[in-house]
C-alpha cells in the first residue's frame, strides 16, 4: 500500500518513471492499461496472422475493386477485435491507424521507399496496422511471455541483432537500414515503456514482412531514397518503424480521450463554435 500512495503522490510508479517499464533490465510487470485483451492471447495473435497472410494471398490475384473488397474486410475485423477493449486501448488502435496510414504514404507513396504490388496504397494496409498493434499487444499478454519476460526480451533482442549482422554480410543485398533500425529496437526493447509489446509487434512484422515479399505484395527499394544507404528486401529491424507507431499511440491516447471528453461535456452550440 505504501507504494500506492506513493505513486499517487509523485506520479511514479514502481516500474522506474512516470507510468514507464524498464525494458530488459528488470524483472517488472508492463503497464497495467496493457491488460485489456483476448482471453486467449496467443490464439488471437495467431488468427491475426492468419487474417493478414491470408488477405495477402487473396491480393495477389486481386485489382483495384477487389482490393477495396479486401480492405473492408479488414475493418470488419479490426472493428470486431476492438469491440471488447477500453476506451483508452481504443484510441491507441486509432492512433496507430492514423500515424502508420501517414507514414506509408509518406514512405511508399512520396518517397518510394517500397512499392506495393499495384503501385498504389492498398485499402487493408491502414485498418492491418491496427490489427498487427493488437496482435503484439496479445502476445505481451499471454500467460507465456509474462512468465519468462526476461528470457523473452533477450531472445528477441538476439534475433534482431543476428538478423542485422546476417543482413550486412550474407544477404543478397547489404542491409544497412536494418542494421540501424535493429539497433532503434534493441534499445527500445532495454529503455521503452512496454517492450514485451514491442517484442510481440517485432514478431508479428517480421513474419508479414518476410511473408509479403516473397509473394510480391510489396518490394523494398535498393537504397533508401536521396541517400546511398542501402536496404534489404525486407530491412531486418524494420519492425522499429512500427514501435514508433506504438509509442506515439501509448503517449497521445490519454491526450486524445482527455480532449473527447471535454468536448462531450461542451454545450452543443460550444461544440460548433469550437469545431469552426
Amino acid at each position: 500500500m505504501r507504494i500506492i500512495d506513493t505513486a499517487r503522490r509523485t506520479g511514479r510508479t514502481p516500474y522506474g518513471g512516470k507510468g514507464e517499464g524498464t525494458g530488459i533490465t528488470e524483472e517488472c510487470p508492463e503497464p497495467r492499461e496493457q491488460e485489456e485483451g483476448p482471453r486467449r492471447p496467443l490464439l488471437f495473435a495467431c488468427l491475426v496472422l492468419a487474417v493478414i497472410a491470408g488477405f495477402l494471398a487473396l491480393d495477389h490475384f486481386s485489382g483495384f475493386t477487389a482490393q477495396l473488397a479486401l480492405g473492408a474486410a479488414t475493418w470488419l475485423v479490426l472493428l470486431a477485435s476492438c469491440a471488447p477493449l477500453g476506451a483508452d486501448q481504443r484510441a491507441r488502435v486509432a492512433l496507430v491507424v492514423l500515424v502508420a496510414t501517414s507514414a506509408e504514404v509518406l514512405g511508399s507513396v512520396i518517397l518510394g521507399a517500397y512499392t506495393y504490388r499495384l503501385e498504389n496504397l492498398p485499402a487493408f494496409v491502414p485498418p492491418g496496422h491496427g490489427l498487427v498493434y493488437l496482435g503484439g499487444l496479445a502476445i505481451s499478454q499471454s500467460a507465456l511471455v509474462r512468465r519468462h519476460r526476461r528470457t523473452f526480451l533477450v531472445a528477441m533482442g538476439a534475433v534482431v541483432a543476428a538478423w542485422a549482422a546476417i543482413g550486412l554480410v550474407a544477404l543478397g543485398r547489404t542491409d544497412a537500414l536494418g542494421a540501424l533500425a535493429g539497433a532503434l529496437l534493441i534499445y527500445v526493447l532495454v529503455r521503452g515503456r512496454a517492450p514485451t509489446l514491442y517484442a510481440g509487434v517485432f514478431l508479428i512484422v517480421a513474419f508479414l514482412e518476410i511473408y509479403g515479399t516473397s509473394i510480391g505484395a510489396w518490394q523494398w527499394a535498393q537504397t533508401v531514397p536521396g541517400t546511398p544507404l542501402p536496404a534489404g528486401n525486407p530491412p531486418s529491424g524494420i519492425a522499429s518503424i512500427y514501435v514508433l507507431f506504438d509509442i506515439s499511440a501509448i503517449a497521445l491516447a490519454p491526450r486524445l480521450l482527455a480532449g473527447f471528453r471535454s468536448f462531450r461535456r461542451l454545450p452543443p452550440l460550444a461544440r460548433f463554435a469550437n469545431a469552426s
